[in-house]
């Protein structure tokens, strides 16, 4: 399995009209697809039909000029798609699309619900509902909060339009867990953080429009300058008369700290604050905590490079590179055996014996989830020379499952769950092996200590979670067979 957790899903919303609003969707994602890998979509509406196109794979393998051209609108979402709920298939892949009204609508979701299967089976008893027409065949939360907004929608359509902003109305109240989604129907564009902004979601000004995206990075691509974060508990609406804020829960914010240690891009802004930065004091506050003689200090690439800088400047021992990673690799997790997997770590990342031979070595990487490429990481150092290997981790010990959006549905998955350090640092057969303390994280962001959820480092969870997995909930479960509300 890949060593590294799985991501939460990206997505991106822009009204623009007079512009390419496919192409620069196309855009956006591509700047969030480090937040998914499965799959990739895009709807458009040109103010009378939504169109809907997605397909597993890659952002640049589902979407060609061929396939964006006949994308013609004045706004869009996209997704990609890393699944956390639901298996990973065509069926699954967003944006979810309901007919509903003259046009439908279309939403992309990103986090995780943690009521999904009493909402599941509460669709059966709405009132006003008769059985017969079934529930999409999905598999998802997501598709599951399409279904209840459709049921909201209502058969007429409102004269000022404005059916799906209070269909949400409705539908948000009854969700618990975390999501961010973008949401549009014909003219409206909508932004939704929920009331602890587990996931992180922004707003941007384009010239002649707006933009909703995931993370800043992919405001940059498309040429939007930042405005703001959605706050949680904040529904923003977008259409021809401008933008509207609508709160429909208070704000208790607890933005997932994973995004500022792993998830985001480096080049991101969370809370204010620089990613990249927040990254190098890490390494930073690591070296202060657990200095080491050494002669290099190296990062796992590339997800462990800021800190292994911060690592470096701080303690003076020279930074080095002693991996070099083939970024046409694909992630090592889909690999059918385990033989299979740790070949493929072997062509993810090779070591450079020159760089590494007799030399005492401080291995810097942002965490530790199961272990199995590390592990195999530390071989190959071995192999190539290494007289000794210091790990260092600038996040403290991974011991508890996320149900907010994060690939950990199962607590025997975790190395760190049953494992105290020393344990694991014979597992790992390395020298010494140490994390980084939870306040010296907090405070390497910048932000406010209780505006995070710490949950997979702390056992401490803003929501009540249910007590198994449930990323195949919606399998399990028998579903009702549900009509359109009158």
């Amino acid at each position: 399995m890949d060593e590294h957790i799985g991501e939460a899903c990206g997505v991106f919303g822009i009204y623009a009209p007079g512009q390419a609003v496919a192409n620069l969707s196309y855009l956006g994602l591509f700047a969030l697809q480090h937040r998914g890998q499965e799959s990739a979509g895009i709807a458009v509406s040109d103010g009378e039909t939504i169109t809907v196109v997605k397909d597993m794979g890659l952002v640049t393998t589902v979407f060609d000029e061929r396939r964006l051209a006949p994308l013609e609108g004045h706004l869009a979402i996209g997704h990609v798609r890393y699944s956390t709920t639901g298996s990973s298939s065509w069926r699954n892949a967003q944006p979810v699309y309901r007919s509903v009204g003259e046009a439908g609508f279309a939403l992309g979701h990103n986090g995780n619900l943690t009521n999904t299967a009493s909402l599941a089976q509460s669709l059966g008893m709405l009132p006003g509902m008769t059985p017969g027409e079934d529930v999409a065949d999905s598999t998802t939360d997501s598709d599951l909060v399409g279904e209840l907004i459709g049921l909201e929608w209502g058969d007429d359509t409102r004269s000022d339009g404005r059916n799906l902003e209070l269909a949400l109305e409705r539908v948000l109240p009854t969700l618990e867990g975390a999501f961010s989604f973008v949401l549009m129907d014909e003219a409206h564009l909508i932004g939704v953080r929920d009331r602890h902004g587990f996931r992180p979601l922004v707003l941007g000004r384009l010239e002649g429009g707006w933009v909703l995206a995931s993370e800043t990075s992919a405001l940059d691509i498309v040429g939007a300058h930042f405005i703001r974060e959605v706050e949680p508990g904040e529904m923003i609406s977008i259409d021809a008369s401008g933008v509207r804020s609508n709160r429909f829960a208070s704000a208790t914010p607890n933005l997932c700290l994973f995004e500022f240690v792993y998830f985001a891009r480096p080049d991101s802004v969370l809370y204010g604050q620089s990613v990249h930065l927040a990254r190098q004091r890490m390494g930073e506050e690591l070296a202060r905590q657990a200095s080491v003689t050494a002669d290099m200090v190296m990062p796992v690439p590339e997800s462990g490079i800021p800190a292994a800088q911060g690592f470096a400047r701080t303690s003076g021992i020279p930074y080095g590179d002693g991996l070099v990673k083939n970024r046409y690799v694909g992630r090592t997790f889909i690999q059918p055996s385990q033989q299979a997997r740790g070949t493929g770590v072997r062509l993810k990342l090779n070591p450079l014996p020159e760089n590494i031979r007799g030399k005492r070595l401080v291995v810097v990487d942002d965490s530790i989830v199961r272990g199995t490429t590390t592990r195999q990481v530390v071989a190959m150092l071995r192999e190539a020379g290494a007289s000794e290997v210091h790990f260092r981790v600038s996040s403290p010990p991974y011991r508890w499952p996320c149900f907010y959006g994060m690939d950990t549905g199962r607590r025997s998955e975790l190395l760190a769950a049953d494992m105290s350090v020393g344990e694991i640092r014979d597992y790992l057969g390395v020298d010494s092996l140490a994390y980084l303390e939870l306040d010296r994280v907090i405070a390497a962001t910048g932000a406010a200590p209780e505006s995070f959820c710490t949950a997979c480092l702390s056992g401490d969870y803003p929501v009540p979670v249910p007590d198994v997995d449930t990323k195949q909930v919606l399998e399990l479960i028998e579903l009702p067979e549900p009509t359109r509300r009158a």
